[in-house]
């Protein structure tokens, strides 16, 4: 089996490794890269091998745990995955007698903060997984670069972001949580990458329902609006045909006030937590709906509420597009429209 390990090196500075060993029952690994001193390399080594002895490692699927290293930090936390390369696994699949190589890559940060950009390393292993081809000697030039940029490309997209929009982050999250087009001109490839992945990192995709968030696509892309865009061109973007409500203004200083630190796993959790909260009033307005099919006070409720939270634009058009086919919640969406038009 092969294996491959990535991890930080004992300053604390974001690092990588790799790893392959022949086939054996109890999963010893040999190193293929590490920017990690000897002794903790075989302590991570060592804990890598008791997890898949385990079977505690599923193919893709990365998870984070502490790790007691002998490095300054002492504990750390440590993000690994395990994967196939994508090329020999079809062959295996075709031949029975091809044995497709492992390997299990591991990054190593500060703490357990790594298991809120879980999602985004097990894209930045799926990406090394199709790219990954040994046989053509891409290891020196290809693949350790890759790994030792992980920190750099899958951690701080979003902490670039805060810090490159500063106030105007606030139409960012305006257009996330509204489904609102974005298209982004004069700007190089990474730039544009983070900001794609801001969008996608603070919009509601999975915590609201799939057929939801497709009809509100489609409601966004039909309004009379245009798409939102962001010009790079200039040291500051210029941002048109945005909108904005009170709510991401409020959420918008949450992480302007963050960026003092600089710290990205905070800028995530601030993230998480905007999210949070707009799911709560979606749920809380979604309540006061029930309540106000039988209730005109409960109707006021909702007027109310809709007219304090600081979003009430956006989870009015949230609602309208769940309920559509509910008669009697319509009739009630219908009317708070009107008294917010009003």
């Amino acid at each position: 089996r092969s294996s491959q390990q990535g991890a930080d090196r004992g300053d604390g500075s974001p690092g990588s490794a790799a790893a392959e060993s022949p086939s054996s029952e109890d999963f010893s690994l040999s190193l293929l890269d590490t920017n990690l001193p000897a002794e903790a390399e075989t302590e991570l080594r060592s804990f890598i091998a008791k997890r898949l002895t385990k079977g505690a490692l599923f193919e893709g699927m990365g998870n984070v745990a502490s790790v007691g290293l002998s490095i300054p930090e002492c504990t750390v936390g440590c993000y690994y995955c395990r994967f196939q390369q994508e090329n020999l696994l079809e062959m295996a699949a075709l031949e029975s007698d091809v044995n497709a190589p492992e390997y299990v890559v591991c990054f190593l940060g500060g703490s357990e903060k790594e298991v809120t950009f879980r999602l985004e390393l097990d894209k930045y292993i799926q990406s090394l997984k199709i790219n990954l081809d040994l046989e053509q000697k891409t290891l020196e030039t290809c693949v350790n670069p890759y790994l030792r940029s992980w920190f750099e490309n899958a951690i701080c997209p979003i902490q670039r972001v805060v810090q490159l929009f500063q106030e105007k982050l606030t139409f960012l999250l305006h257009a996330a949580l509204s489904y609102t087009p974005v298209e982004v001109k004069n700007t190089d490839e990474r730039t544009e990458k983070d900001i794609s992945r801001f969008l996608a990192a603070a919009s509601l995709q999975g915590l609201v329902q799939e057929g939801t968030m497709t009809s509100l696509c489609i409601a966004m892309t039909e309004e009379q609006h245009k798409s939102i865009i962001i010009d790079c061109s200039g040291p500051q973007p210029q941002v048109h045909n945005a909108g904005s409500n009170r709510f991401c203004e409020d959420w918008m200083h949450a992480f302007v006030n963050g960026a003092e630190g600089g710290n990205p796993f905070l800028f995530r959790q601030i993230l998480e937590n905007f999210k949070l909260k707009a799911i709560q009033d979606i749920n809380n307005l979604k309540r006061f709906i029930r309540q106000a099919e039988m209730n005109h006070y409960a109707l006021f409720r909702c007027y109310m509420f809709l007219k304090n939270c600081g979003s009430g634009d956006i989870l009015l058009k949230i609602v309208k597009v769940e309920h559509a086919e509910m008669p009697e919640a319509r009739n009630v969406v219908t009317v708070l429209e009107e008294f917010m038009r009003e």
